[in-house]
């Protein structure tokens, strides 16, 4: 109890002070605003979850794919209030499941999850490290359902960590022993692992650098890419989507690359349904005479960015259809 205490003291002092320190008003900003306010109707978590079951009435048995959220929130009408954001989480674990792997997929890793937890008895436990690690696992398990934390890199580090204590308990002494006579294998195993995971990261870092040269200044890039740096960096193994998407947003369209640019459009709409993503898949589409596509992606442009949608048409002849 004093340390349930301790921390509800603590929370307050801290919503209190932080914005304090950072030179705001502590009842004007932050988690007492949203308490006063609370969220706008389009942003609030129940939009957006009704939102999430909406799309899981449509496809619930494979659902839309993984990381198909955002294009599927994009490219549905709903019938009534709309999330007005690019949706890529549902902000509740088995809901994200659900949508993005089905509903079957999702009851059942659920169900495995909870049936785990169950015959293990975490209530139980009197390690105190095993307690530790069960504790960290219940938090990181309610922050899931109403966030996203296990797409965080410190998260996940701490999830495995949890599992890491909870599968590998203190051995007896007389295992102790008999490790000893295999802890050269054993040492050599681990040494063997560290090296395929550091070589794994630098790898991974190795192509984030790459594929981050197309969006810095030129003056910032590495001297080898300042010069055709798309077509340099265009097979980079990883983040293919992010280079895509510069690819897509650096180029002017014109009559003679219409075709590729409103392929690669209609690919890249499904990493990131944003408006200059969509602009150029509808100018595009209307070059190419493909009016009824005009049509069909204006509407749930004009849904998801109401603003800058009025802002694209005011410059772009829409067909009559639009326009009525």
């Amino acid at each position: 109890h004093q340390v349930l205490i301790s921390a509800l003291v603590s929370y307050v002092v801290a919503t209190l002070a932080l914005p304090l320190l950072a030179g705001l008003d502590p009842f004007g900003s932050g988690a007492w605003v949203r308490l006063r306010d609370g969220d706008a109707a389009c942003s609030s978590r129940l939009t957006l979850w009704g939102n999430v079951l909406h799309l899981i009435a449509q496809k619930p048995w494979l659902g839309w794919g993984w990381g198909e959220l955002d294009y599927a929130h994009f490219i549905t009408l709903y019938p009534g209030t709309r999330f007005c954001d690019i949706l890529d989480n549902a902000h509740n674990l088995p809901l994200h499941l659900a949508v993005e792997l089905g509903v079957p997929l999702a009851l059942l890793a659920c169900g495995a999850t909870a049936g785990l937890v169950w015959r293990a008895k975490p209530w139980r436990e009197t390690a105190a490290q095993r307690q530790l690690a069960w504790s960290l696992l219940a938090v990181v398990g309610l922050h899931s359902l109403l966030e996203y934390p296990l797409w965080y890199g410190p998260f996940q580090m701490a999830v495995l960590l949890a599992l890491w204590l909870l599968l590998s308990p203190p051995q007896p002494s007389h295992l102790r022993q008999s490790y000893k006579l295999f802890s050269p294998l054993a040492l050599y195993l681990y040494g063997i692992a560290a090296i395929f995971l550091v070589a794994f990261i630098a790898y991974t870092a190795w192509n984030y650098q790459l594929a981050s040269q197309i969006y810095l200044p030129p003056n910032e890039r590495l001297t080898a890419y300042r010069e055709d740096t798309l077509e340099k960096i265009s097979q980079v193994a990883l983040f293919q989507d992010q280079v895509r998407f510069a690819q897509l947003t650096t180029t002017e369209l014109d009559a003679n690359n219409a075709h590729q640019v409103h392929a690669l459009a209609l690919d890249v709409l499904h990493f990131s349904p944003e408006a200059q993503v969509l602009e150029l898949l509808l100018d595009s589409a209307r070059m190419l005479g493909k009016s009824d596509e005009v049509i069909y992606f204006s509407l749930r442009y004009q849904a998801a960015f109401a603003q800058a949608y009025t802002l694209w048409a005011t410059k772009a002849p829409m067909p009559c259809a639009i326009c009525n």
